[in-house]
């Protein structure tokens, strides 16, 4: 099987583009994060994608990166590692040498033509590692570890330019910017802020090849999650929304429990949340 088939990620997500369900990419940041979605993954039967941000590279550091990738590669169903928002192209450099199975390449601070060389030049290589590439086009307001605070307004994906940018990088998922947004949304939510005929128009554009990944989460009911579904989102990120449970539980219980119990009732109270997100996507009982 050639490349980009024969990809964990490209696999992962376009067995869920034919079978009409989303799969959740989960941000995590510490090894609880990462057993939580693969106990969840496990006991659901549900595929999934383990992220990680940037800031993992330079705290934890690539072991860690490994160690995720070895647990996941041992689990019983199809689990992936994605890098998130690799803003510096030194940050790309390094996530290449890593065991990712994709990453995003975030170059939505760049001038457009500037954009198009960076992504394509991390797509270049990324080939040769075997690892896949999802990008942003268009910009969307900050909010989550690392990413900038911008204007709400300040770009949109044009879904003309959505067709032009995955022709000329090669990208294998694209995440556009339609209202979306990282962090709280603005009074009205996201029911008031998503231009979905925006986003309609760029799944009709892309086509089934070019699946559309979503960001911007928190909050989100699941309404709005199926409404993205519907219009092309095949990989849903999630950050915050599955963690509530870990943290209320950890923020209840740090001084009066044994560490050892803590990190296990941590675990599973985390895996809750991101079982009940494969259910609302469609993926559990799919692998």
């Amino acid at each position: 099987m050639a490349y980009p088939q024969n990809n964990k990620t490209w696999q992962i997500i376009h067995e869920a583009r034919k079978g009409g369900y989303a799969v959740g990419g989960f941000c995590v940041y510490n090894t609880e994060g990462v057993l939580a979605v693969i106990k969840a993954a496990e006991r659901c039967r549900s595929p999934a994608l383990i992220q990680f941000f940037p800031w993992t590279l330079h705290f934890q550091g690539p072991a860690f990166i490994k160690y995720a990738s070895e647990v996941a590669r041992a689990a019983s169903v199809p689990i992936a590692i994605h890098l998130d928002h690799c803003l510096k192209p030194s940050d790309a450099d390094l996530a290449l040498d890593c065991a990712f199975d994709s990453i995003m390449v975030d170059g939505s601070m760049f001038e457009e033509e500037e954009n198009i060389r960076y992504v394509k030049s991390v797509v270049d290589r990324a080939r040769e590692k075997n690892i896949t590439v999802e990008a942003e086009l268009g910009r969307m307001e900050g909010g989550e570890d690392g990413l900038p605070t911008i204007d709400l307004e300040s770009v949109w994906t044009n879904p003309q330019d959505a067709a032009e940018f995955v022709k000329n990088t090669g990208v294998h998922f694209l995440a556009p910017s339609f209202g979306n947004v990282h962090g709280p949304y603005p009074p009205g939510g996201a029911e008031n802020h998503w231009q979905l005929d925006r986003l309609q128009n760029i799944h009709r554009i892309l086509g089934d090849a070019t699946p559309l990944v979503l960001h911007g989460t928190h909050p989100l009911s699941d309404d709005m999650l199926r409404k993205g579904m519907e219009l092309g989102m095949v990989k849903v990120n999630q950050n915050r929304n599955v963690r509530d449970g870990y943290h209320k539980y950890i923020r209840e219980n740090y001084d009066k429990t044994e560490l050892t119990v803590l990190q296990v009732q941590g675990v599973e109270e985390y895996s809750r949340g991101v079982e009940r997100l494969m259910e609302v996507l469609g993926s559990a009982g799919k692998a």
